[in-house]
């Protein structure tokens, strides 16, 4: 079979290898293309630290390439935690960026040396005062990442600004450091000035902060938001990085504060291919025009950010022929297991029960999302190629 770019010349031959010899569904992925993503992120953000979303693809071999390749690790969780410093990598290389977390999970990253924690709430900042005292904290702000961002995350973590204030100040007094202020435009962003807003946003904190309390805000973390290659069209990576890099620079001047990003999805999204099979193909009725065709690869078992039909995967089959719409939907005895309905995707007529469909650019929020056990499937296997 041919693979698309990015992938490398040997996957496309690493892949029939792994078709012949493992059951579907199953997630390839191209560890060439998450170092070139990486340098290049690198490379269009020269000045910043980059802290790889660990959430994206937790594979083992996706974080010892990053950690050797001197990427730091945005970490959500104890279990994330293990699996990076595994790797050796420093405590001064890793972020906790969860803002919703145990007192016990904050004392066990603050007895492994993490001193870098997110936050949003005066509750968390005591948590973090009492277990991990002298920490620097950042502060994540609301912004609106529903304009623009297939996949939003706006409402359930941050603050508004005039709150960011307040914790700045109260995380002084507690004796934590005011180190930075931090925001999220959304996952799958695809409209820049999204960014220009939200620095601006940051500007306002930074400057009362300094100019009413005397604090210095010596960071500011972007997060993430850079897209990967899904059938809606976004711009090359060159161009976020040079409009995102001159909103920073008009705001900031030559005096800007030190710049962290927490990519995930563009890192390793365009690594994957997930490769599943036809397990039956039907109509409702006689006359029903669409035919509805059912993957063992579904909402459950890997495809979760299908909900809503929110990320449009570019899919493929090794069929050729006529076309037709189809529904696409997932193994399991659940009504919600339907990947797209409305988004009229087309596959040959040709296609027929034990066929392959491949799913382009899932190597990220794929895996992770995967159920443990739902009707009895099993998590989304990797393998590399």
């Amino acid at each position: 079979m041919k693979l698309p770019p990015p992938f490398s010349p040997d996957a496309a031959s690493n892949l029939e290898q792994l078709i012949a010899s493992k059951p579907t569904p199953f997630l390839a992925l191209d560890l060439s293309v998450i170092k070139k993503r990486y340098d290049e992120l690198v490379g269009g953000f020269p000045d910043a630290e980059i802290y790889y979303a660990v959430k994206a693809n937790p594979a083992d071999e996706v974080i010892e390439l990053l950690a050797n390749s001197g990427s730091s690790f945005d970490i959500a969780s104890i279990q994330e935690l293990d699996k990076v410093l595994k790797f050796g990598v420093s405590p001064e290389r890793i972020s906790y960026g969860n803002t919703i977390k145990k007192a016990s999970a904050v004392k066990y990253f603050f007895d492994r040396g993490v001193r870098l924690y997110a936050t949003d709430s005066e509750a968390d900042l005591i948590n973090l005062s009492k277990n991990a005292p002298g920490s620097k904290v950042y502060i994540r702000i609301l912004t609106d990442g529903s304009e623009g961002a297939d996949w939003p995350l706006s409402r359930k973590f941050g603050c508004n600004p005039e709150m960011a204030v307040e914790l700045a100040v109260m995380a002084r007094d507690l004796g934590l450091i005011p180190y930075g202020v931090s925001f999220h435009v959304g996952s799958q962003q695809r409209d820049i000035d999204v960014w220009d807003g939200a620095i601006a946003k940051v500007k306002v904190i930074i400057d009362r902060l300094k100019q009413d309390y005397g604090i210095t805000i010596s960071m500011v973390n972007m997060g993430g938001g850079f897209p990967a290659n899904y059938l809606l069209k976004t711009n090359d990576f060159s161009t976020y990085a040079e409009e995102i890099t001159r909103f920073f620079k008009e705001d900031f001047g030559d005096d800007a504060p030190k710049l962290i990003l927490e990519p995930g999805r563009s890192l390793v999204g365009d690594a994957g291919v997930i490769v599943s099979e036809v397990v039956l193909i039907s109509r409702k009725s006689a006359t029903a025009l669409e035919r509805w065709v059912y993957t063992d690869v579904g909402v459950f078992n890997g495809l979760i950010e299908t909900l809503g039909e929110a990320i449009k995967y570019h899919v493929s089959t090794d069929k050729e022929g006529e076309v037709d719409e189809v529904i696409l939907a997932g193994p399991t005895c659940d009504s919600l297991d339907i990947m797209y309905e409305h988004h009229k995707y087309e596959l040959p007529l040709s296609l027929e029960i034990g066929d392959h469909i491949f799913w382009y650019s899932t190597g990220a929020y794929t895996t992770s999302y995967s159920s443990i056990e739902f009707n009895g499937f099993p998590p989304l296997e990797y393998h590399v190629i």
